[in-house]
């Protein structure tokens, strides 16, 4: 029926769209109307002969010609039962009066319609698809032949159709028609996706019920039954099935079984992949195929950076003898693969290019900054809070440190932004216009996001990163006297940071291999800054010698002269018992969920 309007009911569209259908496996879906009989009927008969008549006429009153021809044809062939099943599915149809004739046209016209009108075609055919399912569990040779209830499996459910979908079925079941029907849609969103919570702003959403199959048996949840059900949020009727993340163990056999070659004396390469598979996976099943595949034959130096990996080859099944850095396969397969839904048209094409750029940015403000240098000269403009909207409707966590929320995602990204032009350009001119946006506004305020406590904190971690290592020392060195639980803290802001790539010396300047110049108090404050830049990273490990610098230093900072040196003592023993277990100094959402899954 609503193949009558397609591409304007042309004939040659509603002829194609007939054999189509006379094509498909055709089974009696209905008691006394046996649809594949029908459609041979119908095709040998009244619509040729319609279409050959109406062929020349003009496209308007073609397409209600062949809609009541295709009625009359359609109730002439029905038996009784075919006739009362029609006169009660469409006879119901809104604005039908018990006339399933009506209905039906009603149908096709609201389809065709679009927008709301639309909507209500959907969700009706979407519940008549369900009916159909739930009936073949009615009958007797249903209950014999099939075990459990009717399941329905909704993939890209996040798409707007899909959105539509599982709405009406829940709004459906909150107005109390209820089904046995299990719907299973995919989401991206951690929440399900923001329909299911009738617009309500974040902080008072309730979370949905939710199971992971690692959690063991099913929760015991059932959907409301009180006085405001109806008036429940859909949310009220889904229960999330939390992605299954892979545990140490299970990253650890993964990556094992891809080992091809024999392993070095005491397996410190395999214990090294295994590491840095964990922390830039996330424990995500795929991701963790995709790196330990491509570091199978990969050697990791002793000193290197987790993100050494990612320019592993990797040869994807027919492709052929193509090989590709996992990175470049990683990012088309979770970025440019999965475009958020909702992104304009516009921006498609340099979705990638911008999350790139705001891999350095830490909140709303900073990424504001970038997302102007790099769309200058685009007439349409996503702002920081677009883009963070539709990272979360894409399913990528947030982090109040970090406005690429995840940890792993981030490592990606970084990755790419030092390699977008030659020395890592790029990467640095991101962090200095950063830098430069911060410097001037450090003069006239002091407040920052929730990522730093002070605009001077956030200046100093891009310029440490680009470079400036002993600028931030010697800040460093000149504010510490006096206030020392301060300055710990804007310590560990200013190296929460990735480091650039190529030849990485911190290891040797934290233990005070590299000369440097100066007084006894800024020698040891480099080394110090140094040691807690390769904590806060997060992607190589640190383990008791780390732990063995840092204690240390601040030793020896503790029996210096100057005011308030002897707190310092507190603060060794404090962030000693954290590098020693390869936990954050400072903590934040992504390296916490970095920290549990380890």
């Amino acid at each position: 029926m609503i193949a009558t309007g397609v591409t304007e009911g042309t004939p040659e569209a509603v002829a194609t769209e007939v054999e189509r259908y006379e094509e498909l496996p055709q089974r009696q879906r209905l008691r006394g109307l046996g649809t594949g009989d029908f459609w041979r009927g119908v095709l040998r008969g009244t619509i040729r002969n319609l279409l050959t008549t109406l062929s020349a006429q003009a496209l308007d009153p073609y397409s209600a010609a062949v809609s009541n021809a295709l009625l009359d044809a359609l109730f002439e062939r029905l038996a009784p039962r075919g006739r009362a099943e029609l006169e009660r599915i469409y006879g119901a149809y809104p604005g039908a009066a018990g006339q399933p004739k009506h209905g039906l046209r009603n149908l096709a016209a609201d389809f065709k319609a679009g927008g709301e009108a639309r909507e209500l075609a959907e969700s009706f055919l979407f519940r008549a698809l369900r009916e159909d399912l739930e009936a073949a569990y009615a009958s007797a040779s249903g209950w014999l032949r099939r075990v459990g209830r009717p399941g329905l499996l909704l993939d890209h459910a996040e798409w707007p159709l899909g959105e539509r979908l599982l709405r009406a079925v829940l709004a459906d079941r909150r107005s109390g028609q209820r089904d046995r029907l299990v719907v299973v849609g995919t989401a991206r969103r951690a929440d399900g996706g923001a329909f299911l919570h009738g617009g309500l702003p974040s902080p008072e959403v309730v979370p949905p019920a939710e199971f992971r199959p690692a959690d063991g048996g099913p929760p015991a949840w059932t959907r409301r039954t009180d006085a405001g059900a109806d008036r429940a949020p859909l949310s009220d009727g889904v229960l999330l099935l939390r992605m299954p993340l892979l545990t140490g163990d299970q990253l650890r056999r993964e990556t094992e079984r891809r080992q091809q070659r024999a392993e070095p004396e005491g397996g410190t390469n395999r214990r090294r992949i295994d590491a840095a598979v964990a922390r830039l996976s996330g424990g995500r099943p795929h991701t963790v195929i995709r790196l330990a595949t491509a570091a199978a034959a990969f050697r990791m130096p002793a000193d290197a950076n987790d993100r050494d990996i990612l320019d592993a080859p990797l040869r994807l099944p027919g492709d052929g003898a193509l090989e590709q850095p996992v990175a470049q396969v990683l990012l088309r397969e979770l970025v440019l693969d999965q475009l958020p839904v909702r992104l304009p048209a516009e921006h498609q094409d340099q979705w990638l290019d911008l999350l790139t750029h705001l891999s350095v940015a830490h909140d709303e403000e900073c990424a504001d900054v970038l997302l102007r240098h790099h769309q200058s000269g685009r007439v349409h403009h996503l702002t920081a809070h677009h883009v963070a909207r539709l990272l979360t409707d894409t399913g990528w966590p947030s982090c109040e440190r970090h406005f690429i929320g995840d940890f792993g995602l981030r490592q990606l990204l970084v990755h790419r932004l030092y390699g977008l032009r030659p020395g890592g350009a790029a990467w640095y001119a991101d962090h200095h216009l950063l830098r430069d946006h911060y410097a001037g506004r450090a003069a006239a305020a002091e407040a920052a996001g929730r990522a730093f406590r002070s605009v001077t904190a956030h200046r100093l971690n891009h310029h440490l990163v680009s470079g400036g290592a002993d600028d931030v020392v010697g800040h460093l060195a000149a504010t510490l006297p006096g206030r020392p639980r301060e300055w710990c803290a804007e310590l560990l802001e200013i190296a929460q940071a990735p480091y650039p790539g190529g030849a990485d010396a911190r290891r040797e300047r934290a233990q005070g291999l590299v000369a440097t110049d100066g007084p006894a108090l800024r020698r040891t404050v480099d080394q110090l800054l140094h040691a807690v830049w390769l904590c806060e990273e997060r992607t190589r490990p640190t383990g008791k010698e780390t732990a063995r610098t840092l204690a240390k230093l601040l030793d020896l900072l503790s029996i210096m002269e100057f005011d308030g040196a002897g707190q310092l003592s507190k603060t060794a023993t404090e962030w000693t018992g954290l590098a020693e277990n390869e936990q954050p100094l400072l903590r934040c959402t992504c390296t916490e969920q970095l920290g549990r899954r380890r």
